[in-house]
């Protein structure tokens, strides 16, 4: 149940309203609305609300100005970039057209502060006017004396006035040099996990139960709360996601009850999933239709598919030292991998044939012992030829990082050829701190 809102001169319908519709922040409304005080009390000059994004602050706000109809003007900073934009818009909202119409072309905070001395004497206020500001960190891209103008407005106007900045970073990163009027601060904590399941089970598909709906936003929630917290952010996702969670209902082969069957089928599509959060790199449309088209999508990615695959830790060097082998001539192993190899300038033994880049003509093939020779010499410990070092790159070839070359009678002296990009093997590389740059011949 949730809590209910108290303030006197509110009626408490309205409150009881507001308590269910601003689920797991009614602390946050019942701090603000006794701050704010009743209608018509002089409340505080300014209150400075900060949070994370997607963590209720302008939702709180604007929900309790609008249901206690209570004279506001909002506005967002990305909107009225500039101070004769925000002037404007201030007085259009809480005086009309024709307030907005007295400012000059080009006003400042003085102009501003007479009109609205002006439309004050005209229209005395009966209860406390705010200014609501979201995205308020732009204004300190603004004139230097906006922001503490705005902080004491109430006594520059002289009119029962409260101004409300909205933010998502601190207030000691707003604080001018010079000094201010310091705002009453209040923070929005981020949605704890059993609040985001709360929040986001009220929104239910009409077509499947709620208790359905709630097992799977729990599986979403074990997925995205370790990497996102943003309510935004995983409502969209649990829309998006949803139909191929209740795919197997639609198909028949599942019940709502088989929470494991439903759970194996959309685990890989919310991982798929997360590798894009926040980042937008397709509209809902087009992941719908990767999603409808994923067995095509699958063998079409090819080799971009592997960017995201996990390799043991010799099997990285092993990819290393095929990629060196592929990208270098044999002949300019010694000139790398031996440690008293002499001093070999690269245009010694540069052929005309050679003056192309390597990696540009492709990768070429090499034997199975030259391979082994690169890697012995590149990993750091001491590494012993068993089995498993042979099977692991059976395992390369099988994820098709590495290509086998040659007929199947060719069983002594197999032949390989690397099939990974360049940006790809800078990216193994760095995980093991390998300088694979010092020994690829087309760099040197």
């Amino acid at each position: 149940m949730p809590a209910v809102l108290q303030c006197p001169g509110y009626p408490e319908a309205k409150l009881r309203c507001l308590a269910e519709s601003l689920q797991c922040r009614e602390v946050q409304a019942s701090t603000l609305l006794a701050l704010m005080g009743e209608p018509q009390q002089y409340s505080y000059p300014s209150v400075f609300i900060y949070g994370h994004r997607a963590t209720g602050k302008s939702h709180v706000v604007l929900a309790l100005l609008t249901e206690l109809e209570l004279p506001h003007a909002a506005m967002s900073c990305v909107e009225c970039f500039s101070r004769g934009l925000l002037f404007e818009q201030v007085l259009m909202a809480l005086f009309g057209p024709e307030a907005a119409a007295l400012l000059p072309r080009c006003a400042s905070f003085s102009d501003f502060v007479r009109v609205y001395r002006q439309m004050c004497a005209q229209e005395p206020a009966d209860q406390t006017r705010y200014i609501v500001l979201e995205r308020a960190e732009l204004l300190r891209n603004m004139e230097a004396n906006l922001l503490p103008g705005l902080l004491r407005l109430q006594e520059l106007v002289d009119d029962n006035v409260t101004v409300i900045l909205l933010s998502e970073i601190v207030w000691d990163k707003f604080r001018p040099s010079t000094g201010c009027f310091e705002p009453l601060l209040l923070h929005f904590p981020d949605y704890t996990k059993a609040e985001l399941q709360q929040i986001l089970s009220r929104h239910s598909h009409p077509s499947y139960t709620p208790e359905l709906y709630s097992s799977y936003i729990n599986i979403l929630l074990g997925v995205f709360y370790s990497v996102c917290r943003d309510l935004r952010e995983l409502r969209h996702l649990a829309a998006l996601n949803f139909t191929k969670f209740c795919e197997p209902l639609e198909k028949g082969e599942a019940q709502e009850s088989d929470t494991h069957k439903l759970w194996r089928r959309v685990e890989p599509h919310l991982k798929r999933a997360m590798q894009t959060v926040y980042l937008r790199e397709v509209s809902s449309v087009q992941w719908e239709q990767q999603q409808m088209d994923e067995k095509e999508a699958t063998a079409l990615r090819g080799l971009s598919a592997h960017a995201h695959v996990e390799l043991p830790y010799y099997s990285k060097f092993l990819l290393i030292a095929a990629y060196l082998a592929s990208y270098n001539p044999a002949r300019t192993d010694r000139r790398f991998f031996l440690k008293h190899h002499g001093k070999i300038k690269k245009t010694n033994f540069l052929k005309k044939h050679e003056k192309t880049s390597n990696h540009l003509l492709g990768p070429k093939p090499f034997p199975l012992d030259r391979l082994l020779a690169i890697f012995y010499s590149v990993v750091d410990s001491r590494v012993a030829p068993t089995a498993s070092i042979f099977s692991q790159i059976s395992s390369l070839v099988t994820l098709q990082l590495l290509t086998h070359i040659g007929h199947d009678d060719q069983l002594d002296t197999p032949k390989y050829k690397c099939a990974v990009s360049l940006d790809f093997i800078f990216a193994i590389s760095r995980t093991v701190n390998f300088d694979i740059v010092r020994y690829l011949y087309d760099f040197l």
